[in-house]
């Protein structure tokens, strides 16, 4: 006589996967706000009057509170108070910033220049205070639902979705505005509190599954948080090297990719110019056209990572990756015009590396929950790194440059998709909030550091061309001419080459040795996931 198995709802495919797409709508929403300000500078420019300096103080304060330290006490309440309290608090601050926001853009709250800005700055800070927490929030919530199961391709999904909310507000935002930047910020806030509404919606299900959950574990049930976790989480040697891993691997990418296109054009000898035959339109709109090209790669990479784990036989997994391939390759073969002028390109060469991502990262995470070899994989994907960051360096080889890049795109999908469900093995799960948070936060520490340091180092060894820089703004200001037409006039001059070009390899040594730090930390974590048995080596979906 056998016993019967009692089941919770996230023991259903179907539903676990309907908790994913209602939650990442918030995680597009987040991603798509912070980015989307981007595409609306020259419009913010001319039509509001924000100066450069302005927009650098909109978009700097995403991170204000969190540099201090406000993403680990959201992480705290999170493991202390749970997920229904924390989307309600942080959600509300989010949804109270973008409104700020939104009606100060709009002149709701004061029909001046000042007051506008000011009122722009004020909804940013509230709106970076919920956005980190936000993305923890959301991330919690996946491993609530996927941890046993699909989880390191569900993060990835849900990873991918905010990537393709970045990309997709950046590129339509300029379209949704016309000749009105407050439209698309307006726009923008409408789409945070559909998110958050769509997580409200969420937490109806919430409830039921932790009655289930409490339920299932009965008298086993795993203790509640309590604040003396920081000090263990602190003291974690494990995690700490986990932590320092997320600092060293992404702070060799993203700010790299902020200079990835000055660099290919100065190095290389890349373009920046895109011709008119290369832009793809879409009902009349390139934004669109771009935006077409990224939700096709993310499609893609659903498919081939989804679509074979359900099915059964052999034979019809085959049968179907074929089909999948063929229509990949066909897909590429229509672009391939397009796709051989963006290689030119450097803005959109560098362009394709997050794009990459959204195609290679939900591929991966289903490797990692098949496979296994989670601590393997991060430092296969750190080698890549140091390849990639050697090949555009140290070499001028326009082959070893696209290698490169490649090396870059696949590490940067790689490593992710292998980190994010590790984490959740390393630290139980009463204290994932704060662990979560906690890396975030020193995320924040490093990314800032390099962005600022490779500049730094930039003009620190290109001396001839900062000096270049400055006596050539000084002449063209002397002619009366205003900063729009001076840097017309700069750019003009640099695509002719009367302007010395950068030398990049110092800066972008410097990120190799971020790799071989990544390397090191991802051994270590090898050898202790065999001393403590935190299966990392296994697969995700092992129960």
């Amino acid at each position: 006589m056998t016993e019967a198995i009692k089941r919770t709802l996230r023991d259903s495919a179907p539903t676990r996967w309907l908790m994913l797409v209602m939650v990442s709508v918030l995680m597009f929403a987040t991603y798509w706000f912070q980015d989307f300000l981007s595409g609306l500078k020259p419009l913010m420019e001319s039509q509001m009057g924000i100066t450069s300096s302005q927009f650098g103080t909109i978009i700097g304060m995403t991170t204000f509170a969190n540099v201090f330290g406000m993403i680990i006490v959201g992480g705290i309440v999170l493991d202390k108070w749970g997920i229904r309290l924390t989307a309600f608090i942080f959600g509300g601050v989010t949804i109270l910033g973008t409104v700020i926001m939104a009606l100060g853009a709009n002149g709701v709250l004061g029909s001046g220049a000042d007051s506008k800005l000011a009122a722009m700055i004020v909804g940013r800070v509230l709106f970076g205070v919920g956005l980190e927490t936000t993305c923890v929030l959301v991330t919690r919530t996946v491993v609530k639902w996927f941890k046993g199961y699909e989880l390191a391709l569900a993060l990835a999904i849900n990873m991918g979705i905010g990537r393709l909310g970045s990309a997709l507000g950046t590129a339509i935002s300029p379209d949704i505005a016309g000749k009105n930047p407050p439209t698309a910020i307006t726009f923008a806030a409408g789409l945070i509190v559909l998110g958050v509404l769509f997580y409200f919606i969420y937490l109806i299900f919430d409830v039921r599954i932790d009655r289930q959950l409490k339920e299932e574990a009965g008298a086993c049930d795993e203790e509640p948080f309590r604040f003396s976790d920081l000090g263990k989480l602190a003291t974690d040697r494990s995690f700490i090297a986990i932590a320092l891993l997320c600092v060293a691997f992404y702070s060799a990418v993203f700010p790299f990719m902020q200079y990835a296109p000055d660099l290919l054009v100065n190095k290389f000898g890349f373009s920046y110019v895109l011709p008119e035959s290369a832009r793809i339109v879409l009902f009349g709109s390139g934004s669109l056209g771009n935006v077409s090209i990224y939700v096709a790669f993310f499609l893609f990479g659903i498919l081939f990572s989804i679509l074979p784990t359900y099915l059964k036989k052999r034979s019809t997994r085959l049968a179907l990756m074929a089909a999948m391939l063929v229509l990949f390759a066909a897909f590429l073969y229509a672009l391939r015009g397009t796709l051989a002028v963006w290689l030119h390109n450097g803005p959109k060469a560098a362009g394709l590396i997050p794009l990459g991502t959204i195609l290679f990262t939900p591929i991966f995470g289903r490797i990692v929950d098949k496979r296994g070899k989670a601590a393997s994989l991060m430092m296969l994907g750190s080698l890549l790194l140091i390849f990639a960051h050697l090949s555009l360096s140290v070499f001028n080889s326009e082959l070893l440059c696209y290698l490169g890049l490649l090396s870059l795109g696949i590490a940067f999908s790689l490593v992710p998709a292998a980190m994010w469900p590790s984490v959740a093995k390393i630290v139980p799960e009463r204290r994932l909030g704060t662990a979560y948070a906690a890396m975030f936060t020193v995320q924040n520490w490093g990314l800032g550091l390099f962005y600022k340091g490779i500049g730094t180092v930039l003009d620190k060894v290109n001396p001839e061309v900062v000096a270049k820089m400055q006596q050539l703004r000084s002449d063209l200001a002397g002619q009366g001419l205003d900063n729009a037409a001076i840097s017309e006039r700069i750019e003009s001059m640099r695509l002719a080459g009367e302007i010395p070009v950068y030398n990049y390899t110092v800066p972008i040594l410097m990120l190799v040795g971020c790799g071989v730090i990544s390397i090191f930390l991802a051994f270590y974590l090898k050898k202790a996931s065999n001393r403590q048995g935190y299966e990392l080596e296994l697969p995700s979906n092992r129960k």
